[in-house]
């Protein structure tokens, strides 16, 4: 069978049982793709740590990108969340193997990120983006609540309790991924994971959105990764950044704020003991 290249961050990220051994069938899943659609494979993106993504070409010479997803609790709807946006403000599916986890999408070119941009130009751009994707689909869907994602994170964080620095903290934020949810005003289908690294400059629109990790929830969440990528601003003036972006969205910035709390404090991360820059923001913008 022929060999394929597993870039670095991806063979990290598969350390659990169950990724392992996706890993282990990853050449016979790309090997079936190849031949079922017909596909030419170029070598995998290396930056990409949550499946095997790479360019592709089909027979007709069109140009298309193979993703096979890892299992990923946060992913797992990525094809469905890609499927219902259709298009607008997102890459297109082209075509999609759901036992597979496989996804043929259109190519972004040029591709470059929203990185060459400026912060505040890519505040404007994210912002725009998430006003489009949100809408609420309509029912009977298989979309699950922002709060299954939140429990799971939890779990992972009162599984490290003895290593908190400060318990108080984390234990608010534990509080708040309870509560915030259930005080939504309103919901939409979210991206959850949308930053400028997740956003490619294409000829089709001037900006696509690239691997959402869909769910149903407060549309004030999806404000907190892009903040969470600009590090930077945020121990600078985190109140004041929140407020610049939730005025964007046209949005409370008290909501923003304490989802970006309930995050800093009690995200689950490796590094538990320490104090890290999460931290540091929670302390500085604590209700």
């Amino acid at each position: 069978m022929r060999e394929w290249t597993v870039p670095r961050r991806l063979a990290a990220s598969c350390q659990t049982d169950e990724r392992a051994a996706w890993l282990h069938r990853l050449p016979e899943i790309l090997q079936t793709l190849e031949e079922r659609w017909s596909l030419t494979l170029g070598q995998p993106f290396e930056e990409v740590s949550c499946g095997w993504v790479a360019p592709a070409k089909l027979e007709d010479g069109t140009l298309v990108v193979l993703k096979a997803g890892m299992p990923h609790m946060e992913g797992e709807d990525e094809l469905e969340g890609l499927l219902f946006w259709n298009g607008v403000a997102a890459v297109r599916v082209l075509r999609a193997d759901r036992t597979l986890n496989a996804m043929l999408l259109e190519r972004c070119e040029p591709g470059t990120t929203l990185h060459v941009l400026p912060e505040p130009e890519q505040d404007v751009v994210i912002a725009g983006l998430l006003r489009r994707l949100w809408r609420l689909p309509p029912a009977p869907h298989r979309f699950r609540p922002l709060s299954s994602m939140l429990q799971f994170w939890a779990s992972e964080t009162l599984a490290r309790s003895e290593r908190w620095a400060d318990g108080g903290l984390v234990r608010e934020g534990l509080r708040l991924f309870q509560e915030l949810p259930r005080t939504a005003p309103e919901e939409t289908l979210l991206t959850t994971d949308l930053h400028a690294g997740n956003v490619l400059r294409t000829t089709r629109e001037p900006w696509l959105v690239i691997d959402p990790k869909p769910f149903i929830g407060d549309p004030a969440y999806d404000a907190t990764q892009h903040l969470f990528n600009c590090s930077g601003r945020l121990l600078a003036d985190a109140n004041g950044f929140i407020r610049r972006v939730a005025d964007l969205l046209e949005m409370k910035h008290e909501r923003v704020g304490l989802w970006m709390f309930a995050r800093a404090a009690a995200e689950p991360r490796r590094n538990w003991g320490q104090e890290d820059w999460k931290t540091t923001v929670a302390r500085a913008i604590a209700p």
